[in-house]
């Protein structure tokens, strides 16, 4: 049995996919998930570069733990247009114990091989990741 924390191995696509997101912004939002079977992170949802931050919260399953990249566009105080990535790891207080554990303990390894996220945003709750929060982080 391989060891959750060095034996969590990620499928090629969720790079591609992170690349293809913050080279050509053909998403707006990627979800992965971490299946226990197999034991690697693979792509869940993506999302479509005309869909809104509140398409990405809705996509997030309520009772599971899930990683996700969001591109989030704003304007800055200068009325610069920017964008920043941010990565979140959403681990609602409903879900398995071995979930969160299995998620926590995988986080690290993960993100390292998305190579470009600006931001990071822990949640167990909605209220813990509204656009306000967002926003604030952003700038």
């Amino acid at each position: 049995m391989a060891n959750s924390s060095s034996g969590m191995y990620v499928n090629d696509d969720c790079k591609l996919k992170f690349l293809e997101l913050k080279a050509k912004r053909n998403y707006r939002f990627i979800v992965y998930k971490i299946d226990e079977q197999t034991q690697q992170v693979i792509v869940d949802k993506l999302g479509g570069p005309q869909e809104t931050y509140e398409d990405f919260t809705n996509s997030l399953p309520e009772h599971e733990c899930r990683y996700a990249v969001f591109d989030y566009d704003f304007t800055t105080d200068e009325n610069c247009q920017k964008s920043k990535i941010f990565f979140f790891a959403w681990s609602p207080d409903g879900s398995r114990v071995r979930s969160k554990m299995l998620y926590a303990s995988s986080k690290d390894k993960f993100k390292r091989q998305l190579d470009g996220i600006q931001a990071e945003l822990q949640a167990t709750d909605p209220s813990e990741m509204t656009l306000d929060i967002i926003k604030a982080r952003a700038l």
